[in-house]
């Protein structure tokens, strides 16, 4: 695996974590650059390091994202989403 890729994967993971720390209603803007800068590291991780790394860097990405992917699948296959503004 190149020291590209490996400090490449350290910043996003360093990025996600500074992102999680921040106050929810501060997390959308760098989580947004995050979430479209993931599927770039995946496929560079598929085409440098193999299927094995890029299949954990996918899996590792599905952990981290699983609350937005959860809800854009279901709001693709019609079904309902939760909404916190409609908790009684």
């Amino acid at each position: 695996m190149s020291i590209h890729l490996i400090l490449c994967g350290a910043l996003w993971v360093l990025g996600a974590s500074v992102t999680a720390m921040l106050p929810m209603r501060r997390q959308m803007v760098p989580g947004l650059a995050l979430l479209i800068a993931a599927p770039v590291l995946i496929a560079w991780g598929f085409h440098a390091a193999g299927p094995v790394w890029g299949g954990l860097f996918l899996f590792a990405f599905g952990s981290m994202f699983r609350r937005p992917l959860v809800h854009l699948g279901r709001k693709a296959l019609g079904l309902p989403t939760f909404d916190p503004r409609r908790l009684p």
